[in-house]
């Protein structure tokens, strides 16, 4: 099926019976499918707008953001932008994974921004809500065009991605970090392809990001690991993360950061709808751990803190702030909430307390459950 003859005006059956109020005020122009995506339904964008500020309160390294895609075929069960895909009158769950919106102009509203004289060249920071190097990026490449923008401005900028479409980028990239400031993390919190893939069934395998790392490593490029999120009973055992950082460690990462996983509404009930059909005997220690919130408790963080820890100094992701000899800044091994800030090595401010996590209690007597150590007295 040819991409040109589809739009909105055409009786193309593409999407029987959606109301499609909600992406008619995000400026709906077409709507198109194609058997090299098949599943997956793009709806094209005119933006009016690129950078989206970051509210003063969220206390993010920067002050802006640009995301180019609404929904993500990376399909990640917990993925926290789920609940914003109903801000388009779409579902959180399989909607999200299956209908995305394609910003087309999107780069070319960015220049015009970045060209007013009250810009002030504030880092702005992509991949904090949906990946920039997912699979419609191939198709629609708008990821150069955005680069060079921020680049001709004098504006630095981070990316963050699962995508080994970067790749492709890493020259323009490397670029752009002759003139202005430049972060790259690559998101990889599993070893295990299988449970991976069960996961982030639209994703790359943890082999192919590892050698993404090396590929950011090799164009003299720093690059943070972003372990994220850490699954309660599933990729929380020593075992698990050691192995890991043992891989991340080995590919070159310049710095790592430690996310345990968080479920808002809309995120929760997808995730916990998967974790019911393959993991059942899971169900009753993730009431325990969430307790019907968004975070998991204290104690479990404290808990992942101090397993994590060593294991960060005894890769060399400790507090010095990046690897020894790695001749690039990275960012600080921590372990911190999960949040739409979540941003690459490259621009981390030091919380109040002049560390990741403070004054963390240490809790002993685990026992291992499904894989994973996990201290049940607290959990």
């Amino acid at each position: 099926m040819r991409w040109d003859a589809q739009s909105i005006t055409a009786d193309d059956g593409a999407l029987p019976g959606l109301d499609r109020t909600g992406l008619a005020r995000a400026g709906l122009v077409r709507t198109v499918r194609t058997p090299e995506f098949a599943g997956i339904t793009f709806h094209e964008v005119l933006a009016k707008s690129a950078l989206s500020k970051v509210p003063a309160a969220s206390r993010m390294p920067f002050g802006w953001t640009v995301n180019p895609y609404r929904g993500c075929s990376h399909a990640c069960r917990y993925c926290f932008a789920r609940p914003t895909h109903e801000y388009l009158d779409l579902d959180a769950g399989k909607d999200f994974d299956s209908e995305v919106v394609v910003k087309t102009n999107v780069d070319d509203v960015l220049r015009a921004e970045l060209a007013r004289p009250s810009w002030r060249r504030e880092a702005v920071a992509l991949g904090t809500n949906t990946d920039p190097y997912q699979r419609a990026e191939g198709r629609y490449r708008l990821m150069p065009g955005i680069i060079t923008a921020l680049a001709d401005s004098g504006t630095p900028f981070s990316i963050l991605t699962k995508g080994t479409l970067l790749r492709r980028d890493l020259p323009l990239i490397a670029e752009a970090a002759e003139r202005v400031e430049v972060g790259l993390g690559v998101s990889l919190a599993f070893v295990d392809e299988k449970l991976q893939q069960q996961v982030e069934p639209g994703t790359p395998t943890p082999r192919a990001r590892l050698d993404l790392v090396r590929a950011v490593r090799d164009a003299g490029l720093p690059c943070g690991v972003m372990v994220a999120p850490v699954l309660p009973w599933l990729t929380d055992s020593t075992d698990h993360l050691r192995r890991l950082l043992d891989a991340v460690g080995e590919a070159g990462a310049t710095g790592v950061t430690v996310v345990p996983l968080h479920l808002k509404p809309g995120t929760r009930e997808w995730y916990l709808q998967w974790l019911q059909q393959d993991h059942p005997h899971l169900v009753a220690g993730y009431d325990r751990v969430f307790a019907g919130g968004t975070y998991a408790l204290k104690a479990y963080r404290e808990w992942l803190w101090e397993r994590v820890r060593p294991l960060l100094d005894e890769h060399g992701f400790g507090r010095s702030g990046h690897r020894s000899g790695s001749g690039a800044t990275g960012r600080r091994g921590e372990l911190r909430p999960h949040g739409e800030g979540d941003y690459p090595v490259g621009s981390m401010v030091e919380s109040s307390a002049g560390g990741a996590v403070a004054g963390m209690p240490r809790h002993g007597g685990g026992v291992e459950v499904a894989g994973a150590q996990t201290d049940q007295a607290l959990f």
